[in-house]
């Protein structure tokens, strides 16, 4: 718990009065004991108690490899296969290892014991794991009754969900517990409720059966996800930081960008992006990487706030970084009903895109406080050998990959069965070298940021020192998108190789180097092994808790509908203005996100406003895919453990800069206005997610995005190549939006549709290429018979003339008296699928028509920005002129 690499977790209340109450920095174990415990228990039996809290993380752990590993469908010898359990029992015994541990690691209050469980949380624990394994445990007599609960099942599950909401409250603060009592009160009372909210409401017997005996609320799709996926990736990332790997992160960074301006800053948001792959937690990347990267921000002459800024910044924007994302990759694989590999490419770039501008905004604050770098060892090289030894680099690298990705194509055919064996054998060699390279290398350490650093580590020894880490990375990558394996599959594998790492680097280390501590580096392994598969179960607590429930929020919206309640709210507050719409959607997500975990406000705000803005978008013809909707909600959650006055990473970096955590907050909020500028943009632009787009189409729209970000970041900072007037910001801005929506100028240009009255559509389709997508303006009812109108989108099928068209798409219409009504709907047709049914009544039809590129926009904004560039770089030249006369 000291070590500053263990990961900390999302501080409860309690932790947050805390930090707040001076703004002195805290040393290292002062801040681990804050901050860090609540993520893996503030309470360390001692004696027995600790024993059987370790051991049972320790089972958690051993447990979810098990089920992941392919191991159970093996016909053993004599026993055959055995440990098989379906997707509820395995959500069933997850969630009662999660509440065990929540009520033996965490206190019920501030000044409950930390060093012994006392007898009532004992009872409390054992009540919990039975109420939430009652499904396992009672799952063949539960199966024969279903929506019949007897008294029994009605006496665990209120047990069950009481003791799940205390759980809750310890282990994340009281806002989840809140937002779930709101919710089954609202369930329960919906009779009682105001005519805008008011439902039926839902009996007590109702409620249970749907909360907690089916797959509807608490044992949902939230649980499943934590238990088939989360685990195994929060395991992986806590077996690489025991590893070494966080260290080696942050040394690399510090290497390679520490003599840039500003060059700590600069390493702090490529380590806390490295250290985001692998974390689950936006306050576990500000402690782990913060106590190290922000004492160093200070020294090169950054403020408090503005070095806790950062480090905040770059910490949350480790949440939306693929391929983990805190999680809730995972949950949109569910949600979205695409694959995980579609979700990690629609979600790349905009991270991408994000952490490069942020990268900017600390190049932009070194530049207006005239900061530099920290020394190197070495001299540095001409620009021109840097660039020739980054892209030797770049092409060995790619040499590598075409040489892998090849020979294992060749290897499985030619190997037949023995190929897995071939390849584990390849991959043992590639390990043992690479090890074998880093044993040259002297061991890296941290050093203590608040001493001076006279110079930076070396770039080649450092790089060097921990290339077998990286390997782990490239199984899991391989496994994904090569192998297209489950994710749960996929992390049990690049685990399986973690724990060989764990077991044997320190070892073979010790043998490259030919020391005589072979067993006693055994024996460490052993031991990381151990401590690390126990973290990272008790790291798992908290989002074992949190996405369980979370799930009641879910259930509670499946059984009353709340969700279109919700959306008819910000309908009214909207006045069905589209982009009022998505603001006020944005403030919801930032409120539903105050104090939750990442993957906890993901599903809280998906289940609840992710409809919200598909509903009222269609509405206003505007058509966004669910993958970008998923990821506007999203966002905006995270964006809740920046904006003051609750944003917890705040919290946690003013507690190690030593400045005020509100001011701390505000900065931060500032810095991360290019992260909240961007679910805007892709909403209407969805190029950004690299939907439907080709490699070149990527490319460009890469380049062109940054350039926008970039030019957005220099206009919200007031500084480009030197300070801007006010009109110039006004100027910066205009180039940054038609650079990334370039479409919006095109279209007041040239129409892109035209209106074809509904009556005229068959004779029109029939000069309509096939494969166009027409756009039915359409007045209808909803699910439950409410007057609706919207738009769907109908891509029109191919041969004969309009009318055979149309019928191609599964859609009949009929003139009925001057309107044209949908006579006929094909099942499962395209119709169908764009929300076309029967009786609703076509009040306008748009085709699209021809226009000029929309990249042409890109030459007048270039050259407004070419010309803003001219007039500031003749100003700075001009204002450095006057400061060399004055100082002569």
């Amino acid at each position: 718990m000291t070590d500053r690499h263990n990961r900390p977790a999302d501080a409860n209340p309690d932790t947050q009065d805390k930090l707040a109450l001076d703004n002195s920095p805290v040393d290292d174990n002062e801040l681990q004991e804050m901050v860090a415990a609540n993520d893996t228990g503030a309470r360390i039996p001692d004696g027995w108690q600790g024993k059987v809290l370790l051991g049972a993380a320790l089972v958690w752990s051993l447990f979810q490899l098990w089920i992941a590993s392919p191991l159970p469908f093996y016909d053993w010898p004599v026993i055959g296969s055995f440990g098989i359990f379906n997707d509820t029992e395995v959500r069933a015994i997850h969630l009662g290892f999660a509440t065990f541990l929540a009520f033996t690691a965490y206190p019920a209050l501030a000044r409950s014991p930390r060093h012994h469980i006392p007898v009532t949380d004992i009872a409390l624990s054992l009540l919990a794991a039975f109420s939430a394994s009652y499904i396992f445990l009672f799952y063949e007599q539960l199966v024969t009754r279903p929506g019949l609960p007897n008294t029994q099942d009605i006496v665990v599950a209120v047990t069950g969900l009481v003791l799940l909401l205390e759980a809750a409250r310890r282990t994340l603060g009281p806002p989840l517990m809140i937002v779930a009592i709101v919710f089954l009160t609202y369930s329960l009372g919906g009779a009682y409720m105001p005519d805008l909210i008011a439902h039926k409401g839902v009996s007590l017997e109702e409620l249970i059966n749907h909360q907690w005996l089916t797959t509807e609320g608490v044992f949902g799709i939230a649980l499943g996800v934590s238990s088939n996926f989360v685990f195994l990736f929060v395991l992986f990332g806590a077996l690489l930081d025991k590893a070494g790997a966080g260290n080696y992160f942050i040394q690399v960074a510090f290497s390679l960008l520490g003599h840039m301006r500003g060059g700590p800053a600069k390493a702090a948001v490529v380590s806390s992006g490295l250290t985001g792959l692998i974390s689950g937690s936006s306050i576990a990347n500000v402690v782990t990487t913060g106590t190290f990267t922000i004492p160093m921000m200070k020294r090169v002459g950054f403020s408090s706030e503005k070095a806790g800024a950062v480090e905040v910044a770059s910490s949350v924007n480790g949440q939306i970084m693929p391929p983990v994302m805190g999680a809730a990759a995972f949950l949109m694989v569910e949600y979205v009903g695409i694959s995980y590999v579609q979700v990690i490419t629609h979600a790349f770039l905009p991270a991408l895109i994000s952490y490069l501008a942020l990268i900017y905004i600390v190049h932009l604050e070194a530049l207006k406080q005239d900061m530099h770098g920290l020394p190197r060892r070495a001299e540095v090289k001409p620009w021109q050998l840097r660039l020739i030894g980054i892209l030797s680099g770049f092409l060995v690298t790619s040499a590598i990959a075409a040489v892998v990705y090849f020979g294992i194509g060749w290897i499985k055919p030619a190997f037949g069965d023995f190929a897995g064996v071939v390849i584990a054998i390849l991959l043992a060699a590639a390990y043992v070298a690479l090890v074998r390279f880093a044993a040259k290398v002297p061991d890296l350490k941290l050093d203590d940021p608040n001493e001076p650093m006279v110079q930076l580590p070396e770039v080649g020894p450092t790089v060097k020192s921990g290339l077998h880490f990286l390997l782990p990375v490239v199984v899991l990558v391989w496994c994904l998108m090569i192998e297209r394996l489950s994710p749960g599959l996929s992390a049990f594998w690049a685990t399986a190789l973690m724990i060989v790492i764990l077991l044997t680097q320190r070892p073979l280390i010790a043998f490259f180097r030919q020391e005589q501590n072979l067993s006693a580096r055994l024996s460490q392994g052993f031991s990381e092994l151990i401590d690390g598969l126990i973290t990272g179960a008790r790291n798992m607590i908290g989002i074992g808790i949190a996405t369980a429930t979370a799930g009641i929020i879910v259930g509670a919206v499946s059984q009353t509908g709340v969700g279109s309640v919700l959306a008819d709210l910000v309908e009214v507050l909207s006045m069905g203005n589209l982009l009022l719409m998505l603001i006020l959607t944005a403030i919801l997500s930032l409120i539903l996100g105050m104090g939750l975990p990442t993957t906890a406000n993901y599903i809280v705000v998906s289940s609840l406003l992710a409809p919200v803005v598909i509903s009222l978008g269609q509405e206003s013809g505007l058509i966004v895919p669910l993958i970008a909707v998923h990821l506007f909600v999203f966002y905006f959650g995270i964006m809740a453990d920046v904006t003051p006055p609750v944003g917890l990473a705040s919290f946690a970096a003013a507690a190690v800069s030593g400045g005020d955590p509100i001011r701390t907050g505000f900065v931060a909020f500032a810095y991360s206005m290019r992260t909240a500028a961007l679910p805007f943009l892709f909403i209407f632009n969805t190029d950004l997610l690299l939907i439907d787009v080709t490699w070149i189409q990527g490319i460009q729209i890469f380049i062109t995005s940054t350039i926008a970000m970039l030019v957005f970041t220099a206009a919200t900072q007031g500084y480009f190549f030197s300070r801007n007037r006010w009109y110039e910001t006004v100027l910066l801005l205009l180039v940054a939006f038609s650079m990334f929506r370039p479409g919006f100028w095109m279209d007041r240009i040239v129409e892109p549709y035209q209106l074809v009255a509904p009556q005229a559509v068959v004779q029109t389709l029939d000069n309509v290429e096939s494969g166009t997508e027409l756009r039915f303006w359409i007045d209808g009812e909803d699910a439950v018979g409410n007057a609706r109108s919207f738009v769907a989108n109908l891509t029109l099928s191919d041969g004969g003339n309009g009318q055979e068209r149309l019928a191609g798409t599964g859609i009949e219409l009929l003139n009925n008296n001057g309107k044209v009504i949908v006579d006929y709907v094909g099942f499962d047709s395209a119709a169908e699928k764009a929300g076309l049914a029967f009786d609703q009544v076509i009040t306008g039809v748009q085709v699209p028509q021809a226009q000029p590129p929309k990249e042409l926009i890109y030459i007048p904004a270039l050259a407004l920005l070419a010309l803003i560039i001219v007039i500031q770089q003749r100003r700075r030249e001009a204002d450095s002129a006057n400061k060399r006369a004055a100082t002569a």
